[in-house]
């Protein structure tokens, strides 16, 4: 019996710990850093070193802070990524103003699909080994050839590979 107990606190205890981890943003913490490649219509046109930092605010929201760090246009995303549901492992980066984009957790990939301006965009990162790849796409509506089906161009791609700096 007291083994019986034991196991079954090692195993609560374990699936915690699981459920913390369990979570994109928290193997994110840190500062990374990379290059980013901007591709139009297939070719790159345009390259920018980029910094990313997470940290931990509470245990449901970080910091999650992008640096362009272009010498002719630098810019700043500083934007919280807050956990809306631990269950379904949704997220929503709040963009301050009262933007929030809705991300969605799957495996070692995080998602976000959304449409502005008449441009649809989808953002991910991807958890891969001690590298952690961030992307995003962008494209318009194309015209339909089917009145059941909607295709989206994808015009411009952003990549970025982050290695954690020490």
């Amino acid at each position: 019996m007291v083994k019986a107990i034991g196991l079954l606190g090692i195993g609560v205890a374990l699936s915690l710990t699981g459920i913390a981890q369990d979570l994109f943003p928290e193997k994110c913490l840190g500062r990374w850093a990379g290059m980013m490649y901007i591709y139009q219509h297939g070719h790159v046109r345009d390259s920018v070193p980029v910094r990313f930092t997470v940290k931990a605010l509470t245990a449901e929201s970080w910091t999650w802070k992008t640096e362009y760090l272009s010498t002719k246009m630098p810019m700043t995303k500083d934007y919280v990524l807050r956990l809306k549901d631990r269950d379904k492992k949704l997220f929503v980066t709040d963009e301050g103003g009262g933007l929030e984009l809705t991300d969605y957790q799957t495996g070692n990939k995080l998602y976000s699909v959304f449409e502005t301006g008449g441009i649809m965009l989808t953002a991910s990162y991807e958890w891969r080994g001690d590298q952690l790849i961030f992307e995003v796409t962008s494209g318009k509506k194309e015209e339909a050839k089917h009145p059941e089906v909607s295709t989206w161009s994808v015009s411009a791609v952003q990549r970025v590979v982050f290695t954690r700096e020490k």
